[in-house]
């Protein structure tokens, strides 16, 4: 089947609270929706956030890079379109994760599939995420990390900055409080390799399941140094965009442990390329995100139910950030839980 029309709509959806990293601070999930439709009557939605510090995109320049490249991607059958889309045209990953999380889901509609059989899933039990403990004050961290505990949700992802000692006093305070929970600690490139080694001292009487991109993607050198002198695993986060940055960082034993997010790598298409090296390679994975809108996050789950076996921490929490939850989820959000409606 062929495509027939491509349009596109910005979106917003307020959060709870606002979202702070050591990169940026939001109050909204700002988002382009593209809506691809084929001669058939079939139609799918793809979307895209604004995430001009990590990705470099805009919301024009999303909006510019799906409007630039939909001539050439009309009347064209989805394989094609899919072709085209990752060999010729040079267009922002995220640009390319909405059109082609769009066309991977009509391919599944051609197929007479649900997209977590397409992606050919065999368990479709619960998964679990992580939720997000923004950076904040010391003692705001660690009561909104109680208030998420309390609410179910078991592992929590603690954004930290530049501030080492701050960092060192959250993540203390909050697994002397809440003993049980899982904590990830995620820099955001905010530390130096000195800060990094000096929080991993300090965390030795503190599980911690890993630290998430201590230092400027950039920086392998850093990051390797880091990976061999840390009990605690260390997981490459900017460090990786494409399965060549994969290769790179695994090969050169830069990380223990990558994080695949369809906005970083161009869509699924290319994240199933990661997941199946990583398979091959036995390398464990986080799914991840960033603060992106209900169908992304749905392609993301589908794709989660069929890596099960490589994708360790599930970092999918977008919905539950949410001022309301949406309509558009294929799934449930019980706490930690994430169930098929």
């Amino acid at each position: 089947m062929k495509i027939v029309k491509i349009t596109t709509e910005i979106k917003q959806i307020e959060l709870k609270t606002p979202f702070k990293t050591a990169l940026r601070e939001t109050s909204t999930v700002e988002f382009v929706r593209v809506l691809v439709e084929c001669e058939n009557g079939f139609s799918a939605f793809g979307e895209a956030p604004a995430t001009k510090a990590i990705t470099g995109e805009g919301i024009e320049d999303i909006l510019n890079s799906i409007n630039s490249a939909k001539d050439s991607l009309l009347n064209l059958s989805l394989k094609d379109a899919l072709t085209l889309l990752h060999k010729e045209l040079k267009i922002g990953s995220s640009a390319k994760a909405a059109l082609d999380m769009s066309f991977v889901q009509l391919l599944s509609k051609e197929n007479h599939k649900i997209l977590y059989d397409y992606f050919g899933a065999k368990d479709l039990s619960s998964l679990k995420t992580d939720i997000t403990i923004s950076l904040n004050e010391a003692s705001i961290m660690l009561q909104d990390a109680k208030n998420a505990y309390k609410a179910g949700m078991e592992m929590l992802k603690v954004k930290v900055g530049s501030d080492i000692e701050h960092a060192i006093e959250v993540v203390r305070s909050i697994s002397h409080e809440l003993p049980q929970a899982e904590i990830l600690v995620d820099a955001n490139q905010a530390w130096s390799r000195a800060d990094t080694l000096r929080f991993i001292e300090s965390m030795s009487d503190v599980e911690v399941e890993f630290i998430e991109q201590p230092v400027v993607a950039y920086d392998l050198e850093g990051l390797k140094i880091i990976t061999a002198s840390s009990y605690i695993p260390i997981l490459a986060d900017e460090a990786v965009f494409t399965l060549e940055d994969v290769k790179k960082v695994i090969e050169s034993d830069s990380a223990d442990m990558i994080n695949i997010k369809l906005m970083k790598c161009g869509g699924v298409t290319k994240a199933i390329e990661i997941l199946e090296y990583a398979r091959e390679k036995n390398i464990t994975c986080m799914l991840g995100s960033m603060l992106e809108g209900p169908y992304s996050i749905n392609v993301a789950l589908h794709l989660a139910l069929a890596y099960r076996d490589v994708i360790k921490y599930v970092d999918l929490d977008s919905p539950l950030l949410y001022k309301e939850m949406p309509k558009e989820l294929d799934f449930e959000f019980d706490g930690c839980e994430i169930k098929l409606k």
